[in-house]
């Protein structure tokens, strides 16, 4: 399937009912760790803590997350040295808002306010 074929729209049956108290746990677990985020024209990036468990998290996340949201790109970046870490949050037009009505509401208060995310809740 190539960027074009992609469209942009949820599959709420692709988790499992099982999983997705989990899954919605594993979400605010890491962007509630996010401690910045910078715009960028198809989507943000988010900075995490530079730790191993937060590592992890954001693996876990996106093991899960392209499965229900298949219109999202995900990098993780790690800056040489390990001085630190980022997620890559992007997609097709339109992606922006979509981001920040589903993950404003899992950062903590003041990433949230600072990135303008609160207005979205």
């Amino acid at each position: 399937m190539t960027n074009a074929q992609v469209v942009f729209a949820c599959d709420m049956t692709a988790i499992a009912p099982q999983d997705r108290k989990l899954h919605t746990d594993v979400i605010h677990k890491l962007f509630r760790s996010v401690t910045d985020i910078t715009g960028l024209s198809d989507g943000y990036a988010f900075h995490l803590p530079n730790s191993d468990e937060v590592l992890l998290t954001a693996v876990e996340f996106i093991s899960k997350e392209k499965l229900c949201c298949p219109f999202f790109r995900f990098e993780l970046r790690i800056e040489p040295g390990g001085s630190s870490q980022w997620l890559h949050l992007t997609g097709p037009h339109g992606v922006k808002p979509f981001i920040q009505a589903e993950i404003g509401g899992a950062l903590s208060p003041a990433v949230a306010k600072k990135a303008g995310f609160d207005t979205f809740k």
